[in-house]
Parts: structure tokens; sequence; C-alpha cells
């Protein structure tokens, strides 16, 4: 399958409520005749959509997905339901297409109760794949493609969550070095195109970029687009893109593929705030990378912290790092983790003035000399009410890290009935404060691939980050990251201050 590159991109970004890591108090309202009850009750969805992107095609990777709904948090709620994701078309964004799924192709993790995960495998040459769950399947349900590439380059494990769509994303981390073949691929799950723009940052700011600065973006398909063919000058680095959707909305993630360190995909930061968190820094990382971007028209100076599992510490030569309105920062933090699991905070600096909000995600390297590989841990929100992550394939092989940078943190871990049967596990923990703890799953019984749900008990806002390995034989350090927000499937509801219901006549 020939893969056709454009000139332009656009973009769009993924949704995302950031629940505080530093809060600052808002000016007190006016006094109102009637105030509004202060509480609100949690409600399930009923309705969720997610897509995942397909890789760029190579002739030595195979796929894999997974889906899987968690048991309903409260008893009661939507009962029955359907969950499936359907490949969808590959398009250049012009009309064009690259690669189309069979005419007979079946839903891919068709999925009929909550509690066990679905397993589609083999996948070679994968298509975007867009699906939607409704009913009691709808709250908390997951997705995952899972991407082996066994040679050439981007060699090694890559794997990201099918993600929702939205209109405004961040995503630090991405590069147009010579040895970097990096794709922003974007996904319209609607009826109708949408209209994105992406805008391009490097260390000098904002990137001179060809043609036209729109792309359309086909009802139902995906658009890759090699970030390489976006530029009208030199520019080389680290880069920061910003998506927007001018019309209708997309979901917008970059894959990273280098000649030397393997390959992963790189999620959307955080909504821009003035805190950020990056949980689950592997204790073997031989390479840390900083990449962040200040947003506004203010710099950031930020402080800098490492959870370890022993408290907190400050890095030494880097107790602040300067983020630069309008320009993309690198920062490399040599021996970071010692051997040590951790998780980086990032606070407004304590002589910084005002603070100001920005983006920020890490690249990690694991292995030595030749036999290297990277994954990358954007800032993320905390797991809030729940959250899962999919195709775990042994206890030895998932490992979670959970940070509590503000509290002390009890969190309920439970590794799911697997694939092709048994039973659930679950164990508690409790994360101390400006800590880092790594966690080993429960193992269940039976076989086949588990999901993992993390739900918080009691404390302070945890955050999470799991690390997926695999062994291929040739000593490589196959691995993905990824972060484990919140998953949405419950959601505040108002109650009413006053019932305005108009009878009917």
């Amino acid at each position: 399958m020939k893969r056709t590159t454009i000139s332009l991109i656009g973009g769009a970004a993924a949704l995302a409520a950031v629940f505080g890591v530093a809060t600052v108090a808002a000016p007190a309202p006016p006094a109102a005749p009637k105030p509004l009850p202060a509480s609100a009750e949690r409600q399930p969805v009923q309705r969720t959509t997610l897509m995942c992107p397909a890789p760029a095609p190579n002739d030595y990777d195979s796929s894999v997905y997974t889906a899987y709904t968690p048991p309903a948090l409260h008893p009661g709620g939507p009962t029955g339901g359907t969950a499936a994701l359907t490949p969808v078309d590959q398009t250049d964004g012009v009309g064009d297409t690259i690669a189309t799924p069979s005419a007979h192709a079946k839903p891919v993790t068709p999925l009929t109760v909550p509690g066990k995960p679905v397993v589609t495998d083999g996948a070679k040459t994968p298509y975007p794949v867009i699906g939607s769950a409704d009913g009691a399947l709808a709250p908390g349900w997951s997705a995952q493609m899972t991407t082996t590439i066994d040679a050439g380059t981007g060699m090694g494990l890559l794997g990201t969550a099918c993600a929702q769509a939205g209109t405004d994303f961040w995503i630090p981390g991405a590069s147009l070095a010579s040895s970097r073949q990096d794709y922003v691929h974007l996904t319209n799950p609607d009826s109708q195109a949408a209209t994105v723009d992406v805008s391009l940052y490097d260390a000098k700011g904002a990137v001179k970029l060809s043609g036209n600065t729109g792309l359309t973006v086909p009802a139902r398909s995906s658009v890759p687009v090699l970030l390489s063919t976006l530029l009208s000058g030199d520019t080389a680095g680290d880069v920061t893109l910003h998506v927007q959707a001018r019309d209708g909305r997309v979901a917008a993630e970059v894959q990273a593929m280098s000649k030397t360190t393997g390959s992963d995909w790189i999620p959307p930061s955080a909504t821009p705030t003035t805190s950020a968190v990056l949980p689950g820094i592997p204790k073997d990382a031989t390479s840390v990378r900083l990449i962040g971007y200040a947003t506004g028209g203010n710099d950031a100076d930020v402080k800098v912290q490492l959870l370890t599992p022993a408290g907190p510490i400050t890095p030494a030569g880097h107790e602040t790092i300067d983020l630069k309105s309008g320009v993309t920062t690198s920062v490399d933090l040599p021996k970071l983790t010692q051997g040590q699991v951790g998780s980086l905070v990032l606070s407004p600096a304590p002589d910084s003035g005002q603070a100001a909000p920005f983006v920020a995600a890490l690249q990690v390297v694991r292995g030595h000399g030749g036999n290297e590989e990277m994954g990358y841990i954007p800032a993320t929100d905390p797991v809030g009410a729940r959250s899962t992550i999919d195709d775990n394939r042994s206890t030895s092989g998932s490992t979670l890290a959970l940070a509590a940078p503000d509290g002390d943190a009890t969190v309920k871990v439970t590794s799911s009935q697997p694939s092709k049967g048994g039973s659930p596990a679950t164990t508690t923990v409790t994360v101390k404060k400006g800590t880092t703890l790594q966690v080993t799953p429960p193992a269940p019984t039976g076989s086949g691939t588990f999901a993992l749900t993390v739900v918080p008990v009691s404390g302070a806002p945890v955050y999470a980050c799991r690390e997926l390995t695999a062994s291929d034989g040739d000593g490589l350090p196959d691995f993905t990251l990824q972060t484990m927000p919140d998953d949405g499937g419950y959601v505040a509801v108002p109650q009413a201050a006053q019932d305005l219901t108009v009878a009917a006549p």
C-alpha cells in the first residue's frame, strides 16, 4: 500500500477536562436572589464515539485491536447496547483515496457485555477505525490499537488508545530532524467534512508552511500528513503542533518514527494550564527529554520536581526551566530516574510572577548502543472517577505507575476477566503524597488479554501511566507508554434550581 503525502496539515482537538493541579481562586460572583445548588449528580453517558488512525504502512508490521467496557461504577443506569469499531478510508485530504477497506469488512472488536475484553488479532496493513458504543457499553468504553514493526524505520512496539474527537489540540514532541519521519493523523468521525488548520513551532518560533493553511478531512475518514511535506524552508529539530478545527471536529495524533530509536504515538498534551504532571518515566530510561511550549503571550517559568518512590526531588541543574512564549523549548534531563520509576511535575516557579499556561511532553528512550526504542508521555489529566487501559498481555508485561503530587491517594486496581475466559482480580494500594508508586497488576485467572482499570477510593487526585513491554528475541527493549486520564464515562449533571417546565395546554 503506497502512501501519498500532502503539503498541508490541519488538525483538531480532543476535548480534555483539566482537573486542577494548581487552583486559582476566582472573584466572588455577585449575590443572587436564589443561589444555585452546589451539588451535581454523576450520570453515565449514553453514547461514546472513538477512533484510531492507522500507522504508516510497513511491510513488516501487524496490529492488534482490543476493546473493553468496565462494569458500571454505580448500580442502575443504561442496559443493553452495542459497541464496535469499523474500518474506514484513508484519504489525502483533497478527495483521493490512499487506502480503503473491503466493502465486506467486518466490524473490529464487537463488544456485547461489560467486563470482558474483545480482541481482533493479526491485522496486517491496518486501516483507521471509527466506532461507537451505546447503552450499558458506553460508560467507560475503551479501545486500543497496538502495532509491532519488525524491521525498517520505526521498528518496535507502539500503542495508542482510540480517542474522542474535538476541535483544539496541542502536540509537543514531534520532530523535523533528518532521522525522523513523523506523521500527523487527522480522523473525522462525522458525516460531514471537517476543515482544519495546523501551525508548527520550532526553537525559533512559527515555522513557515507551504501552500494553503486549510485542509479538508472527508466525512468518516482519516488523513495522514507527513510533517516534512509542510515546510516551505529549512528547519529541523523538535516542534510543537497546534491543530484547530475551523469547521467540524476531528481527532489528532502524531506517529513519531525514527531510524535509530523506533517509534510510538504522541497523543495531545492536556489542555494548556499553569501546572502539569507527566507520570510514569521508566526506571531504566537511558534518555529523557522534555519538550514544552508556552501557549500564551507570556513566558512560563516553571519549577521542576521528580516524584520518586521515596518522595519529591529537584533534578540537579534543572531546578527551573523557562518556556519561552511562542517557541518550542527542549531540555535533556540526563540520568533523571537513577533506577527508580518517576513522574515529572511542572509548576510555577516561586519568583516567576504571574503564572503562564503551557503544554509539555517527555520523550523517553530505553536501551543502549543501537538497541534503543522511544516512547512519549504527554502532560495528562488525573484519573478522575475511573480510567481503563486495554491490551495487557501478562502481569509481567504491564506495569502501572501511579503519582500523587498533592496528597495521599488510595486507589483500586482491577485486572479484568481475560479475553479467553477466567476471573478478574483486584488490589487496593495507597500512593503517598509526593511519590510515584510502581504497581504490578494483580493476576487474573484464565488466559488471554485483559484490561486494567484504576478507580480512586479516597484522598488526593492520582495520575497514572501504563508501560507495555514485549519481547521479540532480538534484544530490543520493545515498549510503549500510555497515560490514563478519566475515561469520561460519567458526567456531572447539575441539579436544577427551579423547575421551568411548562404544562401543555
